[in-house]
């Protein structure tokens, strides 16, 4: 999931001097000491992160891509929708006005709006100049219209979202994020709706993070038209009529309605791929120069690279583990970089459970009987040494803001003894050997899900199985389908789930979204009167230091509730066939597809 779902670059978090690339190699039988300067060798120098792999293209070829889940719904706004592999997909053709870079920082999206400020800060007041180019590919021009859209799906109020008896969730808004959006006091277009004014109620100090930063947005017209609004009067539709424009939007690929890239999606084949080709109605600066960009549905990582070496593919983005990092090492004419970004690895557990919500000594227990140095050890330490526990559930280290909250409470050391003692004095029975709650109810057996065909994240499973038996906890394994994370998350489908949120780069905006109570990427149900007004306050401070310093005092919070385990800064693997340019890793919520319109055949 992306942070959406599940991400800290503004003034708050923007990571200055932050070690992006580990290691940056080029394959054919060079292994780990083959560096050159082509390529993404470039990428592991200081300040390369955003232009390492550059150069002029020519026109013509195909790139095709794999993506590791197939995509069921296209909204990456709804919270079941925000998945990584959908945003990288709809990115390729839908606007946003920030976009998260190599290095953590934003850049301003120049071909949708040209400038995009904060006019005054009492009330906080924020002016976006669209560009007068800028336009959906039917001919319809881009305005204030798509911004007022964007807002009311996503305020949490405008589109409630489905009522509790709605098991189908398709009669409301289910925004992933509602941050920022639930603070606008007005969003107003002037100048032919080619200005946009938004008036904030209360400051937010993730600003940036609204209308894109890996979310991108909808036509507002398609919508209105489908729903019986009036055309370019998204101020004036309905719940219902916004709620038939959201569900339209997850439920449509983006090959069915007017878009804005520089590719257009051609063609989606349910669980194969999504094809793109040069939209001749691209009105930004940059033309796409690939004759046809294919997204490849390759759910078991084990086979992308047998599909890179036999060029059925040309890039992959994969979990590195240490067979598929020797494989690729072996293959001629591919550059690859294993790099640390804004995803990290840790396991949830699901407080909707009676049990499991009830009783924090027990979750207490859980996390402080797992060994992270363990986990580490035995998965991702073999191909990188580096990788060491993280500490925190809102910066990574070397980040601004980064803060060790969570050893003081022995959670993730695997001290046993500690586990069985909170277990002991809070009246436990049948510790370790069959666990019992105070009032005699058994303690599991829960299940530990993780995604298919990802390795490392099964033996995860399998180290926290051993580990909770000597607790008298019994864990079953129980894999998810490569395209049903979403909706085991959503549905409250698992007991402990072990995945890895993808971050952009605006921590109080992720805290509030994965923390809050009824955030939308608060799965398994938290909630803390004292962590809300903490990430709220952090939201609303617009000094870097003192909102990073509500965020770590809310983790400090979170952090003894026992509700999510960080385990590690996960690492990312990138390769491409070297005879492509302008291809690189992004360790953010947008990936490596971030700059798509410039990829292209090295001239």
């Amino acid at each position: 999931m992306r942070a959406h779902p599940s991400a800290l670059t503004r003034t708050l978090a923007l990571a200055a001097g932050l070690t992006l690339v580990l290691t940056a190699c080029s394959g054919g039988g060079g292994g780990s000491d083959d560096h050159t300067s082509a390529g993404l060798a470039s990428c592991a120098t200081e300040g390369k992160a955003n232009t390492c792999n550059s150069g002029a293209t020519r026109s013509g070829g195909t790139f095709t891509y794999a993506i590791e889940k197939n995509i069921q719904q296209w909204n990456t706004q709804d919270s079941n929708g925000n998945t990584f592999e959908n945003g990288e997909a709809v990115a390729v053709v839908l606007p946003q006005v920030f976009i998260p870079q190599p290095d953590f920082s934003v850049a301003l999206n120049t071909d949708l709006v040209t400038s995009a400020t904060q006019t005054s800060a009492s009330p906080q007041t924020l002016v976006y100049q669209i560009n007068p180019k800028a336009a959906w590919n039917d001919g319809t021009s881009i305005t204030a219209d798509d911004f007022v859209y964007y807002w009311r799906t996503n305020d949490g109020t405008d589109c409630p979202p489905p009522p509790a008896g709605d098991t189908t969730q398709t009669k409301g808004c289910l925004p992933s994020n509602t941050a920022g959006y639930d603070r606008i006091r007005s969003v107003t277009g002037s100048d032919g709706g080619k200005t946009v004014t938004i008036v904030m109620d209360k400051p937010y100090s993730d600003w940036k993070a609204m209308f894109g930063a890996g979310t991108p947005m909808y036509p507002a017209h398609v919508a209105e038209k489908l729903s019986g609004a009036r055309t370019g009067d998204a101020a004036g539709m309905t719940a219902a009529q916004l709620a038939r424009g959201w569900q339209y939007f997850l439920k449509t690929p983006p090959s069915e309605y007017a878009t804005a890239g520089p590719y257009r999606m051609s063609e989606w084949v349910d669980n194969d791929h999504a094809t793109y080709v040069p939209d001749p109605k691209w009105y930004g600066k940059t033309k796409a120069t690939l004759r046809r960009l294919i997204f490849k549905v390759i759910t078991d990582a084990t086979q992308e690279p047998t599909a890179l070496s036999n060029n059925e593919v040309q890039g992959i983005y994969p979990q590195p583990e240490v067979d598929l990092v020797k494989q690729v090492e072996s293959i001629p004419n591919v550059t690859y970089t294993i790099g640390n970004g804004l995803t990290w690895e840790h396991f949830d557990l699901n407080l909707h459970d009676p049990v499991l919500g009830t009783y924090r000594a027990l979750r207490e227990a859980i996390f402080t009987a797992v060994d992270v140095k363990q986990i580490i050890a035995k998965t991702v330490g073999q191909f990188d040494p580096k990788v060491t526990p993280l500490y925190s559930h809102n910066f990574v280290p070397g980040q601004a803001g980064y803060q060790d909250v969570l050893s003081a409470t022995g959670q993730g050391s695997g001290d046993l003894a500690k586990a069985k003692k909170y277990l002991t004095d809070a009246e436990f029975t049948g510790v370790g050997t069959a666990l019992k709650t105070p009032d005699g109810t058994a303690v599991g057996p829960f299940n530990c899900r993780y995604t298919t065909g990802n390795q490392i994240r099964q033996s995860e499973c399998q180290i926290l199985q051993s580990e909770l038996a000597n607790l008298g906890i019994k864990i079953t394994i129980k894999p998810i389908g490569a395209a049903d994370l979403g909706t085991v998350l959503a549905g409250h489908q698992y007991d402990i789930v072990v995945f890895a949120w993808v971050a952009s780069p605006f921590a109080s905006t992720n805290a509030q979204q994965d923390w809050g109570t009824g955030g939308g990427g608060n799965f398994g149900g938290y909630s803390d009167k004292t962590v809300d007004s903490l990430t709220a306050r952090a939201n609303g401070e617009t000094d870097a230091a003192k909102s990073a310093a509500y965020l770590n005092q809310a983790d400090e919070a979170l952090s003894k509730d026992a509700y999510v385990l960080p385990l590690y800064q996960k690492p990312t693997f990138f390769a491409v066939q070297d005879r492509f340019v302008n291809m690189r890793n992004n360790s953010t919520i947008v990936g490596p597809p971030y700059n798509v319109g410039q990829w292209g055949l090295r001239k």
